[in-house]
């Protein structure tokens, strides 16, 4: 297992700025374990890897299409990587609905970002790079705590 890190993420705008710095790291076969409760910061910060990928399309909260996908656009310094946004809220732990998927299959062609998908979709790949996304009671501060998980 990596070193975990922790950053704390006052804004928006940090979150994303946040996603955009990991995406630095991630290829083609990487899965993203995005965790955390409601408002968090998932999806600004799946957003800001997106951003960080070069992907074409507006990137939105996948919840009621359960996964989309978006097209490799143009990533500076690296090869450009299509990305796969799931929303595993909904599947409830159902693993066959999550096999109807076809993660697996996308994987070795794609970064994949699973936003509630601890305890269900590290099985894809044989290790993750997992974040852990906290909000702050009263408050638009989150914490991010992550780590590659082997």
């Amino acid at each position: 297992m990596a070193e975990r890190q922790r950053r704390v993420l006052p804004t928006v705008a940090d979150t994303e700025a946040l996603g955009r710095e990991l995406a630095e790291s991630l290829h083609a076969g990487d899965l993203v374990v995005l965790d955390g409760p409601l408002g968090a910061g998932k999806t600004a910060l799946a957003r800001g890897i997106a951003d960080g990928l070069g992907v074409q399309g507006r990137v939105t909260s996948p919840t009621f299409i359960i996964a989309r996908q978006h097209r490799a656009g143009h990533r500076v310094g690296a090869p450009a990587v299509p990305l796969v946004h799931v929303d595993a809220y909904r599947l409830g732990g159902d693993l066959d609905e999550l096999d109807a998927l076809d993660l697996d299959a996308d994987l070795h062609q794609a970064v994949i970002v699973v936003e509630w998908g601890r305890g269900v979709v590290e099985h894809l790949a044989e290790r993750h790079l997992r974040v852990q996304l906290a909000r702050e009671p009263d408050s638009d501060v989150r914490t991010a705590v992550w780590e590659w998980v082997d």
